[in-house]
């Protein structure tokens, strides 16, 4: 028997939707500068990456994940504690989930996979866990709860990846990403990394399906900030045992509290993003910026999501044909804006050209 989700669109849930759909389609029309873009950009994912962390228990501040991450300091860079080792971690499984959102692939368990391989640091993909696991309360030490057997996770995952293939073209998709993030927890299917990769994959899942905001928003802070009542809405049922209750859960509180957080996280970026540009930062100060004109101005904005893109996504950005596109970016190469990345005649993909890369922070 396939997933089958029990919930209730509520007027709260429809209010908030509304909400964020508004949100996405003003920011897709707001005229941000590539530099502030990529600064946002920046500042989203070690946020992201504090706090889905911090949730686990990662004892670094968010001024700490930013030097482990970037700081010109080998020492810093070089030292291999827990908790560093943790957020480098999941840093680069942000950065891997980034590329794989380049290619264009499609949403599958084996991506789901290779993400929580990289959350734990791994090169290899970890099996599902093979015995039974329990979540206990570190106050008492109390049973919390208790996940469905080893042998019926393998199905379970299959399940719930096939649930959100099936559903991604007929459901809001911040309700497809609410219920993966519940059901992946609730299946609980390896014995760590569980939470991390749950969220990096609705993370993925907004993203991929025309919610990315440019990636400038982190969903984690809303859980962080607010730990009681995070781990409140995923507790959908009293009992603790997955097969008396759980498994048969109504998942509409839950829907109400992460569809508030997704609302939340975008209205607050729309405010910071017109914050930034009320103080000036989008002002053209930059002598490279002043040769460009307004279409490669404009696709500098791909660049700060994309480390190469091809003709067929700049003609879709442009509203160009892929023909008109094509000759418009060997034109831009000729004059030093990009270069070509992949010479391939049918894979020709291009690249900023270095200037341009080092204007960005690439």
């Amino acid at each position: 028997m396939s997933w089958a989700p029990k919930y209730t669109i509520t007027k709260g849930i429809l209010t908030d939707l509304t909400k964020i759909e508004a949100v996405k389609n003003s920011f897709n029309d707001r005229p941000l500068s590539p530099v502030l873009l990529s600064s946002l950009h920046k500042t989203a994912k070690i946020s992201q990456t504090h706090y889905s962390t911090q949730i686990e228990g990662n004892r670094l501040t968010l001024k700490q994940v930013e030097n482990a991450l970037y700081s010109a300091n080998k020492t810093a860079k070089n030292y291999q504690g827990h908790d560093e080792k943790e957020v480098k971690a999941y840093y680069d499984a942000i950065n891997y989930m980034e590329k794989y959102l380049d290619s264009d692939s499609a949403f599958s368990l084996d991506f789901v996979q290779k993400i929580h391989s990289l959350v734990e640091g791994s090169k290899k993909n970890i099996p599902y866990r093979d015995v039974q696991n329990a979540i206990y309360d570190s106050s008492d030490g109390s049973l919390v709860y208790l996940p469905p057997e080893a042998k019926d996770v393998p199905t379970m995952m299959q399940e719930l990846v096939a649930w959100v293939q099936d559903n991604i073209d007929k459901l809001p998709t911040p309700i497809i990403a609410g219920l993966f993030h519940y059901q992946f927890v609730t299946i609980h299917p390896h014995f760590d990394g569980n939470g991390r990769t749950a969220r990096l994959i609705t993370s993925f899942i907004m993203r991929k399906f025309g919610y990315g905001l440019k990636g400038i928003y982190s969903l984690e802070e809303y859980y962080a900030k607010n730990l009681p009542d995070y781990y409140q809405a995923l507790m959908t049922h009293p009992h603790h045992n997955y097969y008396f209750g759980r498994n048969e859960a109504d998942l509409t509180s839950w829907l109400e509290y992460f569809i508030k957080g997704v609302a939340e996280a975008f209205t607050n970026v729309e405010v910071k993003a017109e914050k930034e540009q009320n103080k000036g930062l989008t002002a053209d100060k930059s002598p490279l910026l002043r040769k460009l004109d307004i279409k490669q101005r404009k696709i500098l904005e791909l660049f700060t999501e994309f480390e190469a893109i091809t003709s067929a996504q700049a003609g879709d950005y442009l509203n160009l044909s892929s023909q008109s596109a094509r000759l418009l970016l060997n034109k831009w190469v000729d004059e030093g804006f990009l270069q070509i990345v992949n010479t391939a005649k049918k894979n020709r993909t291009y690249g900023l050209s270095e200037d341009f890369e080092q204007m960005l922070g690439n």
